[in-house]
């Protein structure tokens, strides 16, 4: 082999190296990350869970509001039911003529 050709030889086998270590390190990076991101994606399960469970308990508590009344509310109930039995008593009246 000539000067040369050593020359070349011995170039192409450094730069043959450096791209297999850019190779590992690439792949360590790689695996670095896939770990990151299921832990990621367990993180974003627990919390949609977490969600899930908040919003129900959310709408459970908004059911019971609306069937808890207050005094104030029943009492305008009762109007309001009053007013609608007087005039269905009207209506009857007036067909009884």
């Amino acid at each position: 082999m000539s000067i040369e050709q050593k020359s070349i030889h011995t170039k192409l086998k450094s730069k043959i190296e450096e791209l297999v270590s850019a190779y590992e390190k690439l792949k360590e990076e790689n695996l670095k990350l896939k770990e990151k991101m299921a832990t990621l994606e367990n993180v974003m399960q627990e919390r949609e869970i977490a969600y899930i469970e908040l919003d129900k308990k959310y709408n459970q508590q908004q059911l019971a509001r609306a069937f808890v009344t207050s005094s104030e509310d029943t009492h305008d109930a009762k109007i309001k039911v009053d007013l609608i039995v007087r005039e269905i008593d009207q209506c009857i009246a007036l067909l009884n003529r």
